[in-house]
């Protein structure tokens, strides 16, 4: 992997248009396990390569938990009512041939709303409904004295309890600078995924810089990634890297799109347990 840096393009807030969404995320970590290529190759669209490190001389690919609280998810072009929310995306990261992008296939997202009915059924996106329990704390500094979140959810049901150490220095084994696992890691901009009618989807999202830092897993049962056979929960203890933001804005560019794809054998990905209830 070439090193990667944080380019001007990349922090440029794009303008507002049409449904375009903007939402203010609390308890923003990112969960990140380092899997074995072979068992996530599968789960993705031929399309995408993983985007694979290296670590002690074995190629890892790399998959995160991300949740967070949507505190004020309104339009973001004109006033609107304001949601709040519990979400958590399932996603691996890969890089897309066509494009030569760095990218995120998202496996599934679980929302704290009713009105997941519409990305899930007027877009075909795979989201799921769960009712979330926050216990976080934090304070003015954004350093957590509690971070645990509950997901109750029939698809994918979770607890992630996490220890915040933000005066540890974030460390990125396996990629050739800090840099470059910062981009990769908290910076991916647009995902892919199997939308309901079994088409490449695609969506995209803004967000600036983030400011990181580390923590370590107290507690996780993640159904998801042991039903996946991804991560088991024996495992889940010692995740690759875990991340936390107390705060951030995310522009989401909706709506969503079906991506128009050749057609050549094999070229549908295999859902992923979609609507497989636990």
């Amino acid at each position: 992997m070439e090193p990667l840096h944080f380019t001007p393009e990349m922090l440029q807030r794009p303008t507002p248009s049409g449904i375009d969404a903007v939402t203010t995320l609390r308890h923003f970590a990112i969960i990140t396990y380092a899997v074995d290529p072979a068992l996530v190759r599968p789960l993705i669209h031929p399309r995408f390569d993983l985007d694979c490190i290296v670590i002690d001389g074995v190629s890892k690919a790399l998959v995160s938990v991300v949740p967070f609280e949507d505190q004020d998810f309104r339009a973001a072009a004109f006033p609107s009512p304001r949601s709040r929310f519990g979400q958590t995306n399932y996603r691996a990261y890969v890089y897309d041939r066509a494009t030569g992008e760095r990218a995120v296939w998202f496996f599934g997202t679980t929302l704290g709303s009713v009105f997941v009915v519409v990305p899930r059924y007027a877009w075909g996106l795979p989201w799921h409904y769960g009712r979330f329990k926050f216990a976080c704390a934090s304070d003015s500094l954004g350093k957590y004295s509690a971070y645990r979140i509950v997901t109750k959810s029939r698809w994918a049901p979770a607890v992630i309890d996490l220890i915040h150490e933000p005066d540890r220095e974030v460390e990125y084994p396996g990629f050739p600078t800090p840099e470059t696992g910062e981009v990769v890691l908290t910076h991916p901009l647009i995902g892919y995924y199997t939308r309901r009618d079994a088409k490449l989807g695609s969506y995209s999202v803004w967000h600036d810089r983030l400011s990181a830092s580390p923590g370590r897993v107290r507690e996780a049962k993640i159904d998801l990634l042991d039903r996946m056979g991804l991560v088991p929960f024996a495992e889940q203890a010692k995740p690759y890297s875990v991340l936390i933001h107390a705060r951030t804005e995310f522009l989401i560019r909706l709506p969503p799109h079906a991506v128009v794809q050749p057609s050549s054998p094999g070229s549908e990905s295999r859902a992923v347990n979609a609507d497989a209830p636990h």
